[in-house]
């Protein structure tokens, strides 16, 4: 699953800490998140795309690697 985490951090100049803090996890999720390790829950997917005020499709992208 693909995202825009780091990308929409940036514009908010939210820290990774911050940004964890504000959906209730660890950093180290955030870092995970960013880095495509880990998928998030649907309740995490949408607590992040809300504090970006985004649908949750415009911040998480499933990649099945079938669309062109």
């Amino acid at each position: 699953m693909n995202n825009r985490i780091r990308e929409l951090r940036a514009r908010l100049d939210l820290s990774q800490l911050e940004l964890a803090q504000r959906v209730g996890v660890r950093r180290e999720t955030i870092v995970f998140l960013e880095k495509g390790k880990y998928n998030p829950s649907l309740r995490l997917a949408h607590d992040i795309a809300r504090t970006f005020a985004l649908p949750i499709e415009e911040v998480f992208c499933f990649d099945d690697g079938s669309r062109p």
